[in-house]
């Protein structure tokens, strides 16, 4: 994953509970249940699975026969393997066999600039089975310039955590500083994490793949879309 190490992906592991992620998640999940529902299927990889929340809706939804998750973070993998699901900190590339749905929920294409997001969708062609779906969201220009810029600061009992963002030239770049109380002290840890802004019709032109569906996303409560919800499928 491009300019996001593992030490980056673990930090925001830390304080995805801070930023809203899981209070946003159901209006964004039911897009795809809504989807998901509509096919049959017997097999799902959820890519970048984070704390396996995603998987456990659907899983619930659905009872889908084989499911699972892999995140380049290892805090975000044994998150999920503690719900239950077969979970790994895997590199999509190096993931043994096929699905009949690939998913890739919460902006995880927009961590990928030009170069890797082609490579993913080589990877996510050779795991999909024939007629098999693939289903994303990103972020839409507006949702980059009206919702993620500019400075949020936040803190619990334990931990103070403040986020420097900003968007230009089509990359969105936040900088968290997170201070963790550990006793009488506080320990200081900071990473920047990087996103790029990818139009439609650029990711239809790498991904190799029919789109089949776009719907727009408003989770915000804002003027317009701040995501796009995407499903393609492998002819």
């Amino acid at each position: 994953m491009a300019d996001t190490t593992a030490s980056s992906l673990d930090l925001y592991a830390k304080v995805e509970d801070l930023l809203g992620v899981k209070e946003a998640g159901p209006a964004l999940y039911a897009h795809y249940l809504l989807f998901l529902n509509s096919i049959e299927f017997e097999s799902l990889l959820d890519v970048g699975c984070g704390s396996g929340d995603f998987l456990r809706q659907m899983q619930a939804a659905l009872e889908i026969p084989e499911v699972k998750g892999i995140d380049l973070s290892p805090l975000m993998a044994s998150r999920t393997a503690e719900q239950g699901f077969d979970a790994e900190c895997i590199d999509l590339c190096a993931v043994k066999g096929q699905y009949d749905v690939i998913t890739a929920v919460f902006d995880m294409l927009n961590y990928l600039d030009k170069k890797a997001l082609e490579r993913f969708f080589g990877c996510v062609k050779a795991h999909l089975t024939e007629g098999g779906h693939f289903l994303c969201d990103i972020n839409t220009l507006y949702g980059f310039e009206n919702v993620a810029v500019g400075a949020y600061i936040v803190d619990d009992d334990t931990r103070f955590l403040t986020i420097d963002s900003d968007f230009e030239q089509g990359e969105y770049r936040s900088e968290f500083t997170l201070f963790e109380k550990e006793g009488s002290r506080f320990q200081k840890s900071q990473e920047t994490i990087t996103q790029y802004y990818h139009t439609v019709e650029e990711i239809v032109e790498l991904s190799g793949l029919e789109l089949v569906q776009r719907d727009e996303v408003m989770l915000y409560d804002l003027e317009e879309a701040d995501k796009l919800f995407l499903v393609f499928r492998k002819v």
